[in-house]
């Protein structure tokens, strides 16, 4: 029998990604800013509308970690896995990530930030 149930893994996940996501975002927020985009307020503005998600998400991720005994702690990152420690009730797992899936699944879940961040509000954008 595992030590951390199934239904807390997703909640785990959201502890290690969207922080990175957030980071990530912020970055890019400010390069948009200083970048010389001719019209940079629709970039911003999606770039804002996906940060402002990720955060309420992380958010709520956080409300159930307290409620339900979790905690993440990061113990090592090294050039091909970093590793994590999953403590959930009193017990602890360790688990190693590969860099490369923790880049191509934050990439992934950016890609979908974005969709629903673009999918906000097309008022005014009618053709004719």
């Amino acid at each position: 029998m595992p030590l951390i149930p199934g239904e807390a893994l997703p909640y785990f996940e959201n502890m290690i990604y969207l922080p990175m996501i957030i980071q990530i975002l912020e970055r890019d927020r400010e390069t948009i800013e200083i970048s010389p985009f001719k019209l940079k307020g629709p970039y911003i503005n999606i770039v804002e509308r996906a940060l402002k998600t990720v955060q309420a998400d992380l958010k709520e991720t956080n409300k159930y970690a307290r409620s339900h005994n979790m905690k993440l702690i990061k113990k090592g990152k090294g050039d091909t896995f970093t590793e994590y420690v999953l403590i959930h009730n009193g017990y602890e797992d360790i688990r190693r990530y590969l860099n490369v899936r923790l880049r191509n699944r934050t990439e992934e879940l950016i890609n979908v930030y974005f969709a629903s961040a673009g999918n906000h509000s097309t008022k005014g954008a009618t053709t004719t």
